[in-house]
Order: structure tokens, then C-alpha cells, then sequence
């Protein structure tokens, strides 16, 4: 489903500022993969995001997406087929928009029809189920504007307006990590069903060596622009969070210091 070979990304090349974020990094998906991602603060994971995404185009290497070399498209177009959420709850809404326009343009957009088309009252019916299964009475609040939605109530939205029409990809950057923990859980539960309903192949970003663990099927560890640790099957299954670190200095040569992480154990 992803196959990634090879990319690499310089960010101010040639000046003091030099940033060498990615180094000839390697990554194949199969459909269905729901992938966990830890790594100490500058190991290049949202900068694996951003690449995917399109956010930049990367110095060299290719990135595959369901057998279509999309290395020079667009970010835009990449959207259609890729969903993304981000740590901060507020990015993913338009606050002045009403939360059926919000879900009427991520769901026009995502089944490639126009964005200023009308929405039919079947159409209404649809988001209001989807709606419905968030258990946070969002159906009944249809035509306010999401900007006076909580930060967890945004980031549920923003999920199913990812998901609502399945994106071969989701790219999930820590998209719990700023909310209370009552509401990370509820989210994170969400997560959870959406990704296996729909079976979407997923990368999801985490500073929880517990849920990078738990999560999924596979759990990945980055360094300095690299993979230093893939790992799957009964191995993961059999690792505590102590091997997890232990794994970690042993591929990267030093100590995890993410103390976000080292705490969340």
C-alpha cells in the first residue's frame, strides 16, 4: 500500500543552519497496517508525515501510495487520498464553518465531487449518523459553528471527517497527545474502531511506549532522520516498555531523551 525508498530531505543546505531530517529512509506498508511510531524530539517523524503528505517534496528517494509513484504530486492531490490529523485539535476545522459544512467538504473532497456542490438531505442523514456514533451529541449541534466545540469534540470531528470516506492512508501526529486524559482515551477508543472497521492503513505517531506497544500491529522507532527499530508479530508482542528503551539504545547508540516519553511509561 505505501512503499518508501530511499528519501532523504536537507532543510537550509549549504548554510550554518544545515538539518539533514531525513537519511535514505526505507518503509513499506502492507493494506490493512496499522503502524505505531516513537523517537526522541528531532528524529524526523512528522518530517516523515510532512513527506508523505507532500508538505515538501524530498532531495531524493521515491514514496509509492497503492502502486502510484506520488513523490511530485501535489499536496493538495495527495489529501484526496490521505488523511492526517494533528497534534493541535484546532487545525484540522474551519471554526467559523458549522459542523455540517465541515463534513460536507472533507466528504466532498474525499469522493472527489465539487466542494460547492449542495449537500442532499440523504447527504444530511449520513453525517448525522456518523455523527451519532461519536457519543458526544455532535448530531443535534449540526448547524453550530465548530469553533465552539472542545478541544476534544474538534479533534472526534476531524477524525471522522478523515474517515468518513476511508483514505487509503492515515497519518495520525500524536492527535492525542493535548488533550485531558478522559478525552484521549475516548478518541483514542475511536481510533481504535475506525482504523479496524474500515481497515485503513495507518502511521500513527505517539510519545506512549504503552500504546506504541499495544496499538496496532507493528511498532517503529526513529533516530536522527532514521528507522532504527521495526518491529512486529510475537516479538512485539513479548517486548515490555523496558526492552522497548533498551531496543532503542541499542539500534540508535544513545539513550532515549524524550522525557514526554520516558514519563508516559
Amino acid at each position: 500500500m505505501l512503499d518508501i525508498k530511499k528519501i532523504s530531505k536537507t532543510f537550509n543546505p549549504g548554510t550554518v543552519n544545515e538539518k539533514k531530517a531525513l537519511t535514505e529512509l526505507s518503509l513499506h506498508l502492507d493494506e490493512g497496517d496499522f503502524v505505531t511510531i516513537v523517537g526522541s524530539n528531532g528524529a524526523g517523524k512528522s518530517t516523515l508525515f510532512n513527506a508523505i503528505a507532500g508538505s515538501f517534496y524530498v532531495d531524493e528517494g521515491s514514496i509509492s501510495l497503492a502502486g502510484e509513484d506520488i513523490t511530485f504530486l501535489p499536496e493538495h492531490e495527495r489529501s484526496r487520498r490521505i488523511g492526517r490529523l494533528f497534534q493541535d485539535p484546532l487545525r484540522g476545522t474551519a471554526p467559523n464553518m458549522t459542523i455540517e459544512e465541515n463534513l460536507a467538504l472533507a466528504y466532498l473532497r474525499a469522493a472527489h465531487g465539487n466542494p460547492f456542490s449542495r449537500i442532499s438531505k440523504k447527504d444530511k442523514a449520513f453525517f448525522a449518523d456518523q455523527l451519532r456514533q461519536l457519543d458526544m451529541g455532535l448530531e443535534d449541534r449540526m448547524k453550530n459553528p465548530v469553533g465552539l466545540l472542545s478541544g476534544g469534540q474538534r479533534q472526534a470531528l476531524t477524525l471522522l471527517m478523515a474517515t468518513m470516506v476511508p483514505p487509503q492512508l492515515l497519518l495520525l501526529d500524536e492527535h492525542t497527545a493535548a488533550l485531558d486524559p478522559a478525552t484521549a482515551e475516548k478518541v483514542l477508543a475511536l481510533t481504535r474502531r475506525v482504523v479496524a472497521e474500515s481497515r485503513i492503513t495507518c502511521l500513527m505517531v505517539t510519545h506512549n511506549m504503552h500504546q506504541a506497544l499495544t496499538l496496532g500491529n507493528r511498532t517503529l522507532m526513529m533516530s536522527d532522520g532514521h528507522i532504527v527499530l521495526d518491529i512486529a508479530g510475537d516479538e512485539r508482542a513479548g517486548m515490555s516498555v523496558d526492552d522497548l528503551i533498551a531496543r532503542f539504545k541499542a539500534g540508535a547508540g544513545h539513550e532515549l531523551d524524550n522525557d514526554r516519553i520516558l514519563l508516559s511509561e
